[in-house]
């Protein structure tokens, strides 16, 4: 291993030598000695040029595996500078991340869980320790049925084995928490898989819903032994005389029957002007609750995914529409108010849509740009022509737009070169971040000013505190929309 290493390391060394030393013995033969002879003298020369022609061998390669190896260098560079950046943007999005589940877990309403397949729990939020009284070290690591009681642990006692067989199990039963009140809790049971397919855990989810509200067909201990049926349709309780299905999960036939029976309550939240020479609207974000949870209310993320599931999304958005103008035809409204409603997907691709809309101002005889339509950015993106097809025909019958959720990149940017719209809702995720991230806070003055420059005003969503709400009045935001601005509330307290 020595002799290579030796023989490398003198390698460029010997051509330079060797030409040193013949030049020398030409130099001494032609001037020093007489009686050279001529073949000694050729031979002296023709060595020097073979030396010369390897030397300059030698400093082309050399020269290219500079070259190589700067190229390699720049390239490492480049890759290094990368990783970086994509890795202070995932510390980034990691410290987003928490701050958000932290307020998810702080706040909503259901009880959360997660188990891996020996049923040991590996997450869970506030609401479920509240549900048990228990701090997080009796909780985290443990078995469920060390910490929860037999009618609370008989419910996914008697369908694990469906659930680690891949089923996803809806359920009900009546149970007490650890301050002794009654709830009527709807269960959901959902497996999760590897990218093997293979079940690695589940996720646990209850609802409470009060007993008085909602009766439930029980055994003896609390927990009725049947499986959901998504196929099974409602059915009417002579009792009662309220309407529901046979089974505890959510399916199509529930989903038609909340829309047709109206179990769904209409709610707003006030868009605030913040800035001082804004136009004075009275604008208002109309939401939907579902009739059928705790306070008897279901919030939308516990019941939309399953309407966007069964492809009744078009079907509600044409129920809220119709109601909201309903409502709005029979109360005095101002003629600066505003009305926003967030249209889907579905409802952007149904062609038959604006005409529904047309015939309900028609025949509600409320002003059109009372009404506007917001769409969201992710759905226009991917569904440009529809989109725009949609925007010029809503806005022709004098309706207006607003595109949500609105980030500061080149899709953004070419969209807005497409559809004309009234309101750009700058996306929550920037404005929640204004006071603490300078990338942030110059994406948004950026949406700003180009709203400034094509007439379009500015509304800043998921605004938290006053102190955003006072840099958004410095960065001369139009509007505001957020729990820091009004919580929602029903439509009826607007009478």
């Amino acid at each position: 291993m020595q002799k290579p290493a030796f023989f490398s390391t003198i390698k460029p060394y010997i051509s330079p030598s060797l030409a040193v030393l013949i030049m020398t013995l030409l130099i001494i033969a032609i001037h020093f000695i007489d009686g050279v002879e001529l073949e000694w003298i050729a031979g002296l020369w023709g060595t020097l040029i073979i030396s010369i022609f390897i030397m300059i061998s030698q400093i082309a390669q050399a020269s290219s595996q500079i070259t190589s190896n700067t190229k390699q260098l720049t390239t490492s560079k480049e890759r290094l500078a990368n990783e970086i950046k994509h890795r202070l943007w995932a510390e980034k999005s990691t410290s987003e991340s928490k701050i958000r589940l932290q307020v998810v877990d702080e706040n909503f309403p259901t009880l959360l869980a997660y188990f891996n397949v020996e049923q040991r729990c590996r997450y869970h939020n506030h609401t479920y320790r509240k549900w048990f009284g228990l701090n997080t070290n009796q909780i985290d690591g443990q078995f469920l049925h060390t910490f929860a009681s037999e009618p609370f642990y008989a419910s996914v006692k008697n369908y694990i084995k469906d659930i680690l067989a891949g089923e996803t199990v809806f359920h009900e039963s009546l149970q007490k928490s650890a301050k002794g009140q009654s709830f009527v809790l709807a269960e959901q049971f959902i497996p999760h898989f590897d990218n093997k397919g293979k079940v690695i855990g589940f996720y646990t989810q209850y609802t409470p819903r009060s007993p008085e509200k909602c009766k439930v067909a029980t055994t003896q201990n609390n927990t009725p032994n049947v499986k959901s049926d998504t196929n099974t349709p409602a059915i009417a309780n002579n009792n009662n005389q309220t309407k529901q299905t046979s089974n505890s999960g959510v399916s199509a036939s529930r989903i038609v029957q909340a829309i047709d029976d109206g179990e769904f309550s209409l709610y707003c939240q006030k868009i605030m002007p913040i800035k001082t020479d804004a136009e004075s609207y009275e604008m208002y974000e109309i939401l939907i609750r579902m009739a059928e949870e705790e306070s008897n209310l279901m919030p939308p993320g516990a019941f939309l995914p399953f309407v966007e599931k069964y492809k009744m999304m078009s079907r509600l958005d044409c129920w809220v529409v119709s109601h909201m103008m309903q409502w709005l035809s029979a109360h005095k409204i101002s003629s600066k108010s505003i009305f926003s409603v967030n249209v889907s997907k579905d409802t952007i691709k149904n062609t038959n849509f604006p005409k529904f809309v047309q015939e309900r101002l028609q025949k509600t005889k409320i002003a059109a740009n009372t009404i506007c339509f917001e769409i969201e950015e992710s759905d226009a993106l991917s569904n440009p022509a529809e989109t725009l097809r949609f925007a010029e025909q809503t806005r022709l019958l004098g309706c207006r737009i607003a595109l949500c959720s609105f980030n500061h990149n080149r899709d953004s940017l070419d969209l807005l070169r497409k559809i004309k719209v009234d309101f750009i809702k700058i996306d929550g995720s920037l404005v929640w971040n204004i006071l603490k991230d300078e990338e942030d806070l110059a994406k948004v003055v950026a949406i700003n000013r180009i709203a400034r420059t094509i007439k379009v005003q500015t509304i800043a969503e998921l605004v938290e505190t006053d102190d955003i709400i006072i840099k958004l009045r410095e960065l001369g935001i139009d509007f505001a929309q957020g729990f820091g601005v009004a919580r929602p509330q029903p439509l009826k307290v607007l009478e």
